[in-house]
């Protein structure tokens, strides 16, 4: 089995395909829902359901899904005729319909739906769906009512089944991988830029086996680091300092996202030695605090509690952590007011941080499933600066 140039499983038909699985299950939703069908065009929700990862184009591109108790319950890709290819080899859906450039696509599109019992009744559409092809759908479909895909798929994608939960082993294995090769560093990142430490960080990235970064690279040196999504500079790493190293790449189409704060060479300042050691207690209280049944705000204050106490509580200027998924945000969210139970599954970053305007920042982060009777650290290596 190998991959496509969109980081797709390639392979054909495969027993116990868990795309196969999710379609059955948005199905099942759509019914719950009160739903005829759903519409997803490419997005994260495409890729969930089929596998195949493509970004939004001129094109027309849809995947509908009909209810569980449609009389034709099968799901079917309308795809421009230049993708067929790549689509049967990555997919198991069964039904793949193509146009061609100079036919019309929404005469195409009408058809697929009237065949399958979708030009009346509710169906869903894609939560970020382009406007054009919305509205080509309600063109397609004028007697239809609309509403929004996530009724029938964010409940299934915010627990991850066993396929996404490997990928997002492997590829937090691979970040926890390059946290090794940059403490090998040492005292030979002094003087690199920020730009260029992270430049380093995506090549160890792909040479350690993920594919691309799942987010633009943090690299924050010194007083940068109090800005928690600096991004990357110019900004030469200088000895003794912080630096928030904050970075993922994805593997199977899912991410890593994981933080460390590292100090190059030397020792840091006595008030950054205090700092680092608050954050990483907070970031345990809040690993500790993650288990089935609790509420994500919970988790939120477990962290906030310990950053408060030490008297830093203004510096803490953001949620304790996010959900992870194929979109590297998305539900649960922890933080204060969403009292959510956290569910076996579920998968979340916890991620507190301090940031201190012109000196330094200072922010740890783990990724974690939870599980029937806790939660398991999907990062592992060390959280201290050296």
């Amino acid at each position: 089995m190998t991959d496509d140039a969109h980081g797709n499983r390639s392979g054909g038909e495969r027993p116990g395909d868990p795309h196969e699985r999710r379609r059955e299950l948005a199905a099942q939703r759509l019914d719950e829902a009160g739903a005829a069908g759903l519409v997803a065009f490419p997005s994260r929700n495409l890729q969930y359901l089929t596998g195949f990862a493509e970004e939004p184009g001129e094109r027309h591109f849809f995947l509908v899904v009909p209810a569980a108790s449609a009389a034709d319950p099968e799901p079917a890709l309308l795809a421009p005729a230049l993708f067929e290819t790549q689509v049967r080899e990555a997919t198991t859906v069964g039904e793949v319909r193509t146009w061609s450039d100079g036919d019309n696509p929404v005469a195409a599109t009408r058809e697929l739906l009237a065949d399958r019992g979708l030009d009346s009744g509710r169906l869903l559409v894609d939560d970020t769906m382009w406007a054009r092809f919305s509205q080509d759908l309600r063109a397609a479909a004028p007697d239809a009512a609309w509403g929004l895909a996530s009724e029938a798929l964010a409940d299934l994608r915010v627990r991850k089944d066993d396929a996404e939960l490997a990928a997002l082993r492997e590829a937090a294995a691979v970040a926890d991988a390059v946290v090794g090769d940059l403490r090998e560093l040492g005292a030979d990142a002094v003087g690199m830029t920020e730009a260029a430490l992270a430049d380093r960080i995506a090549e160890r990235l792909a040479e350690r086996g993920g594919r691309g970064v799942s987010f633009e690279t943090v690299v924050a040196a010194g007083e940068n680091g109090a800005k928690p999504h600096h991004g990357h500079g110019d900004r030469e790493i200088r000895a003794g300092e912080p630096v928030v190293l904050d970075f993922g790449t994805r593997v199977d189409g899912y991410p890593s996202d994981q933080t460390r704060t590292l100090v190059f060479d030397g020792e840091p300042a006595e008030a950054y030695a205090e700092v680092h050691e608050v954050v990483r207690e907070a970031q345990a209280a809040g690993v500790e605090a993650v288990g089935p049944g609790v509420p994500a705000s919970a988790v939120d204050r477990a962290a906030r509690e310990v950053i408060e106490a030490a008297g830093y509580g203004d510096a803490f200027v953001h949620r304790t952590g996010h959900g992870v998924g194929l979109d590297v945000h998305e539900e649960p969210y922890l933080v204060a007011g969403n009292d959510r139970p956290l569910e076996p599954g579920m998968v979340c970053s916890v991620e507190p941080g301090i940031y201190l305007d012109g000196r330094f920042g200072c922010r740890i982060e783990d990724l974690v499933v939870v599980t029937e009777d806790g939660c398991e650290r999907l990062n592992r290596t060390d959280r201290g600066w050296e």
